[in-house]
């Protein structure tokens, strides 16, 4: 297995495990009270700008502490450099991560439309920000394993 494979991989795994305990963290502190409420416009926002500063500094973290494993257990260097393949996979698994984002994004616009409550919104806006992230770690999987 090579290298990116293997990011690949932790990229996904790291995705699934951040998401579902971060959530499970939250889901107790929803307010309790109606749904159109500042204290769950006020939830939904902390909710959204945190999971984005956890998974951003997480996988940092976990990226660092996967480059040192790897690096002590085969005795190689991270690659420093993409060719075209590499460069073509990165390329085709962001527009595969931007269009799974962009479907939820618009979903989201058109439950504000169909008078849905708020909340809902939030809801479908997280779900597709997890998915494109699963998406753009499975598409790069893929294409690393079948080729372009």
């Amino acid at each position: 297995m090579t290298y990116q494979e293997k990011k690949s991989i932790l990229n996904l795994i790291s995705a699934i495990l951040i998401f579902t305990v971060y959530c499970l963290y939250r889901y107790p502190q929803h307010p309790e009270g109606g749904l159109e409420s500042a204290d769950t416009f006020r939830y939904w926002g902390s909710f959204v700008l945190v999971l984005t500063a956890v998974t951003l500094v997480a996988h940092i973290l976990i990226s660092i502490v996967f480059n040192i494993v790897f690096r002590m257990t085969t005795g190689e260097k991270e690659p420093t450099f993409e060719d075209e393949l590499d460069k073509l996979i990165r390329l085709k698994s962001i527009r595969n991560s931007f269009a799974v984002f962009v479907l939820g994004f618009l979903l989201a616009m058109a439950s504000l439309v169909a008078s849905e409550p708020s909340p809902l919104m939030f809801m479908i806006l997280v779900a597709s920000g997890f998915l494109s992230d699963v998406t753009g770690s499975l598409s790069r999987l893929y294409h690393y394993r079948r080729g372009v």
